[in-house]
């Protein structure tokens, strides 16, 4: 089993990999761009960094730097929520926090459906509020899934 790092460091190389197969994808044909996203230095940092979190995530269900980085990021999350009085969806947040915990470490979070539903709503949201660019949300959706996917191979590997 490997550590946060042994992770971190695949989900870098699989970010990188995925970086430069959207550059090559991107430099083909720009007739059928839907995104600017590769045109600007924010846009493959944030695809790097959604990579590294998902990277972390399978492991949320147990007592690891991961669950530390999401359980960090709910409480955050909570709080703002509460603060602006939307109690509903901190409950349903704390909800969800709560669920991870009661699973099994290795159970559901290490399976490839979850591999494609966990990240699922980083394709959804943007393109509820977005629908004239329905795939707007894919390439951050794409750079979770290839994070999530490193794990999942350096899991086997180790």
């Amino acid at each position: 089993m490997a550590g946060y790092k042994g992770h971190l460091a695949g989900a870098t190389a699989f970010a990188i990999g995925y970086l430069a197969l959207l550059a090559y994808a991107f430099s083909v044909d720009a007739a059928y761009r839907q995104f600017t996203f590769m045109e600007q230095v924010g846009y493959p940092l944030a695809l790097v960094g959604l990579a590294l979190l998902f990277g972390l995530w399978p492991d949320v269900d147990t007592d690891s730097k991961g669950q530390s980085v999401f359980y960090s990021i709910f409480f955050a999350a909570d709080l703002f929520l509460i603060v602006t009085e939307q109690f509903r969806s901190a409950a349903y947040l704390g909800l969800v926090a709560l669920l991870l915990v009661l699973s099994r470490h290795r159970g559901w979070t290490h399976t490839w459906w979850a591999m494609l539903l966990v990240p699922s709503p980083l394709l959804l949201l943007p393109y509820l509020h977005v629908p004239e660019r329905p795939l707007v949300g894919l390439p951050f959706y794409g750079a979770a899934v290839v994070g999530y996917l490193s794990h999942l191979v350096v899991d086997r590997i180790t």
